[in-house]
Order: structure tokens, then sequence, then C-alpha cells
């Protein structure tokens, strides 16, 4: 990984500026005090059904759906010791459970995480009365190089042993249990030596985290490998899902973005109808990042994945 910062360079400059999955991190977006990483449950998620992640340009159309009970938030969009904004505040009053998704601890990094960003993780934690958090299994910067994206880690022992320690240092200050997310990887590294599922079952096992399980990402991944998404799905280890991610992407020069940007195609509605049928998670949440398209079709949206999951609509 000593190579990690000229690759994640190059890789920046040659996209000018598009990340893994095609968006910057900034866009990628409890079980109480004393929990402990050897935990098995699944944090504090009760069965929250469908929700969404709230963004200030759609503010208006979340607090206007009147059966959410979930939501998620950027953890670095929030104050941590200043006032929610008047979206948020509203959420929580109304008993809405708010989970801060982080995208800058780089727990994938070769370097150990840094303090002040985990701490400002775990004080959101606090302020949000969340039930949990989640981050990413993934590296945004690496020897004094901060790209701005979430970049894949090559599938090896070495970043298994990495991502464990930092995985480790983060819950070791965090008042509710750790959700982890693996992302949408453009390529794949060539010192690769386990598969993606084998991979992230031995960071959850050494770690004792919950799974973030972004269907897209399974989606997109398996498209751009050539592979069948339903063969990651059945290696997964899916009583650990605290919750899934689902949102849309678009094809760029024969491979497919996770953009967040473009609705959810019926592939990946169709993932989520398989995943449920495997075992229900807790909370399925749609995310958007940009070009939100009117508040009837993200609603719509909504509806897609509630009757999807066998959830109830809550529009």
């Amino acid at each position: 990984m000593e190579a990690a910062a000229a690759v994640a360079a190059a890789a920046v400059a040659e996209n000018h500026g598009d990340g893994v999955g095609g968006r910057p991190a900034s866009q990628e977006h409890g079980a109480g005090i004393g929990w402990r990483p050897e935990s098995r449950a699944r944090g504090g998620m009760a069965d929250y059904g469908v929700g969404i992640g709230w963004r200030p340009e759609i503010a208006g159309v979340v607090a206007g759906l009147p059966g959410l009970r979930f939501a998620e938030v950027v953890a670095e969009s929030v104050h941590a010791h200043g006032d929610l904004s008047a979206g948020l505040a509203e959420l929580l009053a109304r008993g809405v459970a708010v989970v801060p998704h982080g995208v800058r601890l780089s727990l994938g990094g070769a370097e150990p995480v840094e303090p002040h960003r985990v701490e400002h993780l775990a004080a959101v934690a606090g302020k949000l009365g969340a039930p949990l958090v989640s981050e990413h299994i993934a590296f945004v910067r690496a020897g004094g190089v901060e790209v701005g994206h979430l970049l894949p880690l090559p599938r090896s022992r070495e970043a298994v042993d990495a991502v464990v320690a930092n995985v480790k240092r983060t819950q070791a200050e965090l008042p509710v249990p750790l959700a982890l997310e693996p992302i949408a990887a453009l390529f794949d590294w060539p010192d690769d030596e386990l598969t993606e599922a084998d991979f992230i079952t031995e960071i959850l096992d050494q770690t004792g985290a919950l799974l973030l399980l972004d269907i897209a990402n399974v989606y997109a991944n398996a498209r751009n490998r050539g592979e069948d998404p339903l063969a990651l799905l059945d290696r997964l280890p899916l009583e650990r899902v605290a919750y899934v991610h689902v949102a849309g992407g678009s094809e760029h020069q024969g491979l497919y973005h996770d953009t967040h940007t473009d609705a959810v195609p019926v592939e990946v509605l169709d993932l989520v109808t398989a995943l449920c049928e495997r075992q229900r998670p807790p909370a399925l949440m749609l995310e958007r990042d940009g070009d939100y398209p009117p508040a009837a079709a993200l609603r719509a949206e909504l509806d897609a994945i509630a009757a999807a999951s066998g959830y109830p609509a809550v529009t």
C-alpha cells in the first residue's frame, strides 16, 4: 500500500476529479454506551423500514414523508457542537432515527485514523442520539496525499490487517456500534488475494462490526466484473446487515458508475427483493446526491423500494 498515494493521485487526475462510483467522498455521503466489538446484534436498528439520505436540498421532501422512521446524514456535514439544521432537528423531534454516515475516516489507509475525525463522528452520534454510525471500507488519503474520493483497497491480508486496526481504534471511541460499507470499485488491484465476500467477512469477523450493505454497489461491482450479484449476496453474512443503501447509476465508457444522481434501475430493485427473500434487513434507504428530481419522482422511488422489500410505504 506504499504506492497508494501515487495510484490515487493518478486516478483522480485521469478522471478529472471523479472518484470511485463517479462522485467525491463528500457525496457518499444506539445500542447504548458500553457496546463492545464482540457484539453480534444488529446494533440499535429496529425494523425501521424504508428511509432516505437527508440532504439540505431535499429537506422539504423528507419532512413531508408521514411514515418516515429512519434517515441518514453525512456525518461531516453536521456541526458536532453547534445547532442542528432545522430539518434535522424536526426529524429528531418526530422520533425519526438519524444515523451519521462518515466519509472521511479512511479506515483502509495504512496510517492510523486521525483522532479528531473519530472524535467528531462520536460527538455527532451523541448529538443525534443515533442507534449506530457507519463508514466505508476504503481509503481517502495516503502518504500525505488527500485524495478526496473513496478508493478501493487491494483485497489482501495486509489490507485486512490495516482496516481491522483502524476499525478497532475507531470502535474504542464510539458510543454506539459501527457498520462498514464496502464501496463500488471501478478497478481491482493486481495483488488481490481474497474474494470480495471473504475480504468483507474477515473484517467483520475480526472487529465485530456490522455491515452496511449497499445493494447498488453489489450490482455495480458484479456488472463491471461480469459476475452474478446473487453469488455475492449468497456468500455475505446477511445476518450482520444493519441497513441497506439503494441508489442509481449510469454507464460511461463501458463501466457502470454508482452515481447517486440517477434513478434506481429495475435490476437494483430486483436485488432488493432477492436480498429480502434471503434475509430482510432492519432498514433500507434511498441515496440521492445531486440532480434531484421533482418531489413526486423521489416519492415514487421510495414507493418502489417499499414494494421491492415488502415494507410499508412511507409516502
